[in-house]
């Protein structure tokens, strides 16, 4: 026998429903960052304007010199000519967004932190944070002064196996003691994954990325290290970098191998642009047991020497741990405070005085104590 529901009682569900509805896609609007970018030239951009074509996004402005480029995206992405201006700091004042992401050579960040951090607007770069410690600290005084957010950001940070891996270790405790971490990142080379031409020219320039496949590959390393020796610096980096393709990357190293030497443990990143397939992965051996963030979403773990390896999926992360623009929304607008995240300054320092220490080191053949 069916069960009539009454006219009335009809009409208050169907507008609760209505207004659930119209609460959600208020809510959703408002998590919305109304953001300018920053140049054109660095391929992670594709990111964001990914994100924008999904209406995840307000890109109120872009920033960028290279006539090429920005007839390239106003086709690719339908975008009008009033959102674009060769100078960023006109365009800040113009739109006053909530914060500039940077998609431009790694040299260039200090100038985007320079026209932003004055105006009040934080910045969030694509990584590594900068090139040399100098630009690094005087990146960090102007946030400081300015008391804005200056975030850098990585691919692994929203690997929800890198989360998992950290609670088991930190907070779990279920390996003991860190003394031994390894992290592999790198992938066939720039030019054999064909990146774009814009991205190639200053990827492989010493001055504008710092090097090759150490800056580019081996601050992913520096990063979840620092995060996981709670924001403590290394004693001493020695490093070795190669050029085992000298005729395709001249000017820049190919290869990086890194050790990291901490007071009771030790760090090893190897980075490179000549592996046979892309790989970002991170193994941690501690006082009992051993786990390794196999993929973005796989974790592989023994927990002691009598236990089997078992492989599981790690649990999906929390909204504003997912991504960086749900991140960034966490930070700006709900006053999440980066303390030791991946993304936070005071990290991204220590991986700028790692990744320069490990050029010293490389270049002199000597171990670099880090002051």
């Amino acid at each position: 026998m069916k069960t009539k529901i009454p006219f009335a009682s009809m009409r208050i569900l169907a507008s609760t429903i209505i207004v659930m509805g119209l609460s959600t896609i208020y809510a959703n609007a408002q998590k919305k960052l109304n953001v300018v970018v920053a140049g054109l030239n660095h391929d992670h951009v594709y990111l964001i304007m990914n994100s924008y074509e999904k209406a995840e996004v307000n890109i109120v402005g872009i920033a960028e010199a290279d006539v090429v480029l920005v007839e390239r995206f106003k086709k690719r992405y339908k975008l009008a000519d009033s959102l674009f201006s060769p100078d960023l700091k006109t365009l800040l004042v113009k739109r006053k967004p909530d914060v500039v992401l940077a998609y431009n050579a790694i040299s260039d960040h200090l100038a985007v932190v320079e026209a932003a951090a004055p105006l009040g607007i934080s910045v969030m770069v694509e990584k590594p944070l900068a090139t040399t410690v100098k630009d690094a600290e005087r990146m960090a005084m102007l946030a400081r002064k300015y008391q804005i957010q200056l975030l850098t950001n990585y691919e692994t940070t929203w690997y929800s196996s890198n989360q998992e891996s950290y609670k088991r270790i930190k907070t779990d405790n279920e390996i003991g003691a860190i003394r031994k971490m390894v992290v592999h990142d790198g992938h066939q080379g720039p030019k054999e994954i064909n990146v774009s031409k814009e991205f190639l020219s200053w990827l492989t320039d010493p001055v504008k990325n710092g090097g090759g496949a150490i800056t580019d590959f081996g601050c992913y390393g520096a990063n979840l290290m620092t995060w996981l020796m709670d924001g403590k610096a290394p004693i001493a980096v020695t490093a070795i970098t190669r050029q085992i393709k000298k005729d395709v990357y001249p000017k820049v190293d190919d290869d990086a191998t890194i050790l990291l030497e901490y007071p009771a443990a030790t760090g090893i990143i190897e980075a490179s642009w000549n592996w046979p397939f892309g790989i970002k992965d991170l193994e941690v051996f501690g006082q009992t047991g051993y786990i390794q963030a196999v993929n973005p979403n796989t974790v592989r773990m023994k927990e002691k020497e009598n236990s089997a390896y078992h492989t599981f999926e790690a649990p999906q992360l929390p909204e504003a741990a997912s991504n960086h623009l749900h991140y960034l929304h966490a930070v700006l607008k709900e006053k999440h405070n980066p303390a030791n995240d991946l993304s936070s300054l005071e990290n991204n320092l220590i991986v700028v005085k790692i990744l320069e220490a490990a050029k010293l080191s490389a270049k002199t053949g000597k171990k670099v104590l880090i002051k």
